[in-house]
């Protein structure tokens, strides 16, 4: 099989089950921003040297294949099992983020992104995690499951606290603004 079809050739793409849709439509970049996020989470994940952190990016890429599987999915009836973000994986995202927190310093001011290249690139991943966010709830569709942009919402803290933790556990120091 060909990696390249033709079919997109001018200017439209496939949505699952539901015909053919502009790649300028909203639905689109939502999907498109948050594989955008997927392929910065990646970077990070081959910089960062701990198994553990690694393994929890690598369950965060696993999450967001199946949030750009519900966004290219409108029709709910057409959406398979694999697809959900039950709200245990927001719950998860807050547990991880809670200990991780436990062995960081307070903050006391802003941070400047940056940071070792994996917590450089955590800060970049989490500016992506927003604008995926903006874009979801620009779509404004009511077909998406009511843990998405919850789900997102709590990715960009997760991403944050994963940034700093990252950077607190090579050793290097924040830089505050």
């Amino acid at each position: 099989m060909k990696i390249y079809t033709r079919t997109g050739d001018a200017g439209e793409t496939a949505l699952f089950g539901s015909g053919r849709v502009s790649k300028a439509s909203p639905r689109v970049g939502a999907y498109g921003d948050v594989d955008e996020l997927n392929a910065f989470i990646g970077i990070a994940a081959a910089q960062v040297e701990d198994d553990a952190v690694r393994d929890a990016l690598e369950r965060v890429q696993r999450d967001l294949f199946a949030l750009g599987a519900l966004l290219a999915t409108p029709d709910p009836a057409r959406r398979r099992e694999k697809w959900q973000l039950p709200a245990a994986r927001i719950s998860a995202l807050e547990k991880e983020i809670d200990g991780w927190e436990e062995e960081l310093p307070p903050l006391t001011a802003f941070i400047l992104p940056g940071g070792s290249r994996a917590g450089a690139s955590l800060h970049a991943a989490r500016t992506v995690c927003r604008r995926a966010e903006r874009a979801i709830i620009a779509l404004a569709s009511s077909d998406l499951p009511e843990t998405v942009i919850p789900y997102v919402n709590r990715l960009s803290d997760w991403l944050f606290v994963c940034a700093r933790l990252v950077n607190r556990r090579a050793g290097v120091e924040e830089r505050t603004w």
